[in-house]
């Protein structure tokens, strides 16, 4: 059986290492994968939130895996969106007026086209205006593409290692 093992804990911006069990390792993994794929389908299902999902995969993956975390982080799809949402930066006007009308295009027609219960439709909408005002909360910003994190943790630190030499 293998024996714990030190991890360096992202989510805590410390160098302090932790001591995890195999078995807490492995739960947090499972349990940030299942995060990821929700979030993944929140996407497309908007009765599921994206965010909430991907920050607790990305809390998941800090606490058990390296490199699950800087996957995480540097995915193309969403690991922008998720190094500027905890780091307070916000989201663009235009993202956020985007994911509003779809919110509300995709579950306005569920709630009027294929829901008959009142109570459900009534939950549906209470869903949307709580979502609708959660993304009017988050401050608003003009933020550009980065190239990626400034995690010094997997980046290389030898001077000269990128520099070409002159003769």
């Amino acid at each position: 059986m293998r024996q714990n093992r030190p991890l360096y804990d992202h989510s805590t911006g410390t160098s302090e290492k932790k001591i995890i069990t195999p078995l807490t390792r492995s739960v947090l993994i499972a349990g940030g994968t299942l995060c990821v794929v929700l979030g993944v389908a929140g996407i497309f299902l908007p009765i599921l939130p994206t965010t909430p999902f991907l920050l607790l995969a990305a809390v998941c993956y800090a606490r058990s895996s390296s490199r699950l975390y800087h996957w995480l982080l540097n995915n193309r799809l969403f690991g922008e969106y998720i190094r500027n949402y905890r780091e307070g930066r916000g989201l663009p006007l235009r993202l956020k007026i985007l994911t509003i009308l779809t919110l509300w295009l995709t579950i306005g027609s569920t709630a009027l086209l294929a829901v008959s219960s009142l109570w459900g439709r009534l939950i549906l909408f209470l869903i949307a205006a709580g979502v609708t005002l959660h993304l009017v909360m988050i401050k608003t910003s003009t933020w550009a593409p980065s190239p990626g994190p400034t995690d010094h943790a997997c980046s290389s630190e030898e001077p000269g290692r990128d520099e070409v030499k002159k003769t």
